[in-house]
């Protein structure tokens, strides 16, 4: 009896050892990953901030009358046009099972896509850039916020702790007092401006609930969502492009500056390679993961050119630093349990 129970003993230390062993590789694989996307994101849309800002800061044609680009609708088309074209290819070069999402919901999501970036641009016509950039950097929080409510997500307590800390830690760091003050002759406490930034941010977060709720039912693998939301997002900008003219005044424009195809071609490019791993990310991680390390991009971005460029950090900047990284870090080692809809 004795040897019978010592060996059952044994037999479950043993199981138990294979299943550590087991798990060990899949967390070690899981970190990999999420390091992984990260850097994608970053290296890519920081290409992508740089072409998107040469075409449309550039002066073209003579320097007498030079012209700028104003086409935003067909500067957001061309991209998706990318996105969709790679996002296919990938899928047609892979055996993947079908996509049971219902293309309603894609369609929705691309509308909450697409109006969150209308949003936040108009926005700029009203508040300063600093300000709405501040506004983005809240983006975790409705996403968090709607995909409890809505999405029937359950997060332990710690993660709203390491998402408060980032921030917190990210508009502290990018908050500058003079240039974050309203436009002059502006008193007001909240007006148009304001309202669109918190518009953007309700959509932000009615998209991650949309891309949670595919995610938990549908599985759709990266590029089949990838795909799917592009393809949505081509159908209303182009719709919207022909309504307003802007189509044809983008081609003539480009048909006059022929060389600004190839930064468009680069732009685009950037930005399939950039939403591959954001939609791997959604995917893999869900989408507050995602929206995570979107917000703390820009951080990472002007905390890197502060170093290499060797420009002193101020004492709040550093508060921001602290507070970010402890997020961060918290998150990575303990926040990432018990992350299960209901």
């Amino acid at each position: 009896m004795q040897n019978s129970s010592s060996s059952s003993l044994l037999d479950v230390e043993s199981n138990m050892a294979e299943k550590d062993d087991e798990t060990k590789p899949e967390k070690e694989t899981s970190y990999f990953k999420l390091i992984y996307c990260f850097l994608g994101i970053f290296v890519c849309y920081l290409f992508f901030g740089i072409f998107q800002e040469k075409i449309t800061r550039s002066n073209y044609g003579s320097e007498d009358n030079p012209e700028r680009f104003t086409f935003f609708y067909c500067l957001v088309l061309a991209p998706c046009f990318f996105n969709a074209i790679f996002a296919k290819g990938v899928l047609l070069a892979t055996e993947t099972q079908k996509d049971t999402t219902p293309q309603s919901m894609y369609a929705i999501c691309s509308i909450s896509y697409l109006g969150a970036m209308v949003a936040s641009n108009a926005a700029l016509k009203y508040v300063s850039y600093p300000f709405q950039v501040l506004g983005k950097a809240c983006k975790p929080i409705p996403v968090m916020i709607l995909g409890v409510l809505l999405a029937r997500k359950q997060y332990p307590l710690l993660k709203y702790l390491c998402v408060l800390l980032i921030v917190v830690g990210v508009a502290t760091f990018m908050y500058n007092k003079e240039k974050s003050k309203a436009k002059e002759g502006d008193d007001h406490i909240i007006g148009v401006g304001e309202m669109l930034v918190c518009l953007s941010l309700l959509l932000d977060g009615l998209t991650g609930v949309f891309q949670e709720r595919m995610r938990s039912s549908s599985k759709p693998n990266p590029h089949q969502m990838m795909f799917s939301t592009n393809f949505w997002s081509i159908l209303y900008l182009s719709a919207v492009s022909l309504i307003t003219g802007e189509i044809f005044s983008f081609v003539e424009f480009v048909l006059r500056y022929p060389y600004l195809i190839w930064d468009l071609l680069m732009f685009g490019c950037t930005s399939a390679l950039g939403q591959n791993f954001i939609f791997t990310t959604v995917a893999t991680f869900g989408p507050l993961t995602c929206s995570i390390m979107t917000t703390t991009r820009k951080f990472f971005t002007i905390l890197g050119s502060v170093i290499i460029f060797a420009n002193p950090l101020t004492e709040r900047q550093w508060v921001g630093v602290v507070l970010v990284f402890t997020g961060l870090l918290l998150d990575v080692k303990f926040g990432k349990s018990k992350n299960k809809a209901k």
